[in-house]
């Protein structure tokens, strides 16, 4: 299903873009994530662990490493999103023992690796505070990329999940209301982190209902991710359950093949039957007719599908992104 750390890594793409910098990879997002949520986000870097410090990945994305599809999705999609905001959840401030973090399986042969990281310590104070363990740490940065590099993993790297996806941005007002800003996805599977990188910012700059996001704009943002499974046709256009299922139609106007697709939330959200959120989808495709000749339009087709969905707001993103940046990456 959709996670927290997916809507941070697409939060973190469109910041690096907006603001012409690297950014970290998914995995990276991922397990620093689970640091900030296990370390209450308020631990010194001198209660983490040095085994735990040095198994950090630290490689950042090339920004000549193209990962982005070059296929066009058709697909384009509305999800007008008007759930109010998850997230900015306070991690607790107990003192909890952090989990091991696992390598990252074959690091980037970018610049990066002689980029001037800082150092998590001066060779003087890492003796002070961690012993003989740390000895080295005056040659190595937070993230010991040389050492790694040397070290071949004994097995084989892990095929990537791949989902369809879609990304949607909504802005949020100071009284909380969200306003739809962008969502493009596409029903074609992907490996998660290509395409959750390439939708965040194919909605935030390629939506044409929209004109592109700014900078100045990410701190009024909210993203939702929708990883979409379990798609059935449905026997009839109305074979299929408010709340649980986004439906996906096709049918014939004017001798012209037309479609459109609503994720789930959005009858619910909008307070609609199931004949109207049918009628509703025709239109956004681009059908004329009257509402109560909808069954008359020639192979209707529909199918159902269900969609994982997770949210985070600016705030939530900002606050682990400092924290981020504290430790030094």
């Amino acid at each position: 299903m959709a996670t927290t750390a997916h809507c941070l890594f697409c939060f973190e793409v469109l910041s690096a873009s907006l603001e012409k910098r690297d950014h970290l990879r998914l995995s990276q997002v991922g397990e620093l994530w689970a640091i900030y949520q296990s370390s209450a986000g308020s631990r010194s870097i001198l209660d983490i662990k040095q085994d735990e410090v040095s198994k950090i990945p630290e490689v950042l994305e090339d920004p000549n490493d193209d990962d982005d599809d070059d296929d066009e999705e058709e697909d384009e999609e509305d999800l007008e999103d008007g759930e109010r905001e998850e997230g900015n959840s306070e991690p607790t401030s107990s003192t909890l023992h952090l989990p091991s973090v696992s390598r990252l399986q074959a690091p980037s042969p970018s610049t990066a690796s002689t980029s001037s990281t800082p150092s998590l310590l001066s060779a003087t104070s890492s003796q002070a505070a961690l012993g003989d363990a740390s000895k080295s740490s005056s040659k190595s940065s937070f993230f010991s990329f040389g050492r790694r590099s040397q070290q071949s993993s004994p097995l084989p790297p892990k095929k990537e999940e791949e989902h369809p996806l879609f990304v949607t941005w909504n802005t949020v007002s100071s009284r909380g209301h969200k306003s739809l800003r962008g969502c493009i996805g596409t029903f074609e599977p992907q490996e998660l982190e290509s395409g959750l990188k390439s939708y965040a910012l194919t909605s935030a700059f390629d939506d044409t209902r929209f004109a592109p996001v700014s900078l100045s704009e990410l701190p009024s943002l909210s993203t939702s991710i929708t990883l979409l499974t379990s798609f059935t046709p449905c026997a009839h256009a109305l074979d299929w359950d408010l709340g649980t299922h986004g439906l996906r139609l096709s049918f014939t106007y004017h001798n012209r093949r037309y479609g459109a697709t609503y994720l789930p939330d959005v009858a619910v959200e909008q307070g609609w039957t199931k004949e109207e959120t049918v009628v509703s989808l025709m239109r956004k495709a681009g059908w004329m007719g009257r509402s109560s000749e909808w069954r008359k339009v020639g192979d209707l087709r529909t199918v159902k599908y269900e969609g994982l969905k997770e949210s985070v707001g600016f705030r939530q993103w900002r606050k682990w992104r400092d924290w981020v940046d504290g430790m030094g990456v």
